[in-house]
């Protein structure tokens, strides 16, 4: 069976600032204090190979982590945040332009083929969260830890719980319910020759993958606000 741990980066500037987050924007102090402590926490974790994408606020978190896990590590842009609007992009979160592409991206997020601009819609969000899965389950190790980001995640784990089958308006769903802590750890299991999920029966055999942990952020306890 193989276990996939994903760890949301820590905080970054665009979380907590007033400007929104393009690829280069970096951890905020507290997120490099969230990263550290996440680092010891994977340390203690059977960790064959690190996996992370290629945005500043994920290679960062990723490396507190190589710190603390020397083992091989590989970027992509699998693993990236969806791609918004060029007409976003390190503006203000109040910016009036901005603020339409982001009310008419959420009222239309489940519209098939639908797009405000150049951002990723729903359908590439789907095929890329299921590229993850398939790049993941090919993969030679049995133990992966990948940092990533919450909306993608949530993407994934959408596609895990329905299968092929996800539609738009289940993805809201998963959106709005599945809430993603910074360095929240996720993980999944996957096993195509495993005829059952524990406590749940027979498996289908077009579904491999598993939900096992999600959210889990017991280290932030210990990380003072």
């Amino acid at each position: 069976m193989k276990k996939v741990y994903f760890v949301r980066h820590g905080e970054s500037e665009g979380n907590s600032g007033p400007i929104r987050q393009t690829a280069a924007t970096g951890l905020t102090e507290k997120g490099r204090s969230q990263a550290a402590f996440v680092a010891e926490r994977c340390a203690k974790l059977p960790i064959e190979i690190i996996l992370s994408s290629t945005m500043a606020r994920a290679k960062e978190t990723a490396d507190f982590i190589l710190r603390k896990v020397p083992k091989p590590i590989e970027y992509s842009d699998l693993f990236v945040e969806r791609r918004r609007p060029s007409e976003v992009l390190g503006k203000p979160k109040d910016n009036p332009i901005a603020c339409r592409a982001e009310e008419e991206i959420k009222a239309n997020f489940s519209k098939p083929n639908w797009r405000f601009s150049d951002e990723e819609n729903f359908d590439d969000l789907k095929n890329r969260a299921f590229a993850v899965l398939d790049h993941l389950a090919q993969r030679p190790e049995d133990t992966i830890l990948v940092v990533t980001h919450g909306f993608i995640l949530r993407i994934i784990i959408a596609c895990v719980l329905f299968g092929n089958d996800l539609k738009g308006e289940e993805c809201e769903r998963c959106i709005r319910s599945f809430h993603m802590e910074n360095t929240g750890i996720t993980v999944l299991g996957y096993d195509i020759d495993d005829e059952a999920v524990p406590g749940f029966g027979d498996k289908d055999k077009n579904a491999p993958w598993w939900l096992w942990v999600w959210n889990d952020h017991a280290h932030l306890g210990e990380v003072k606000n």
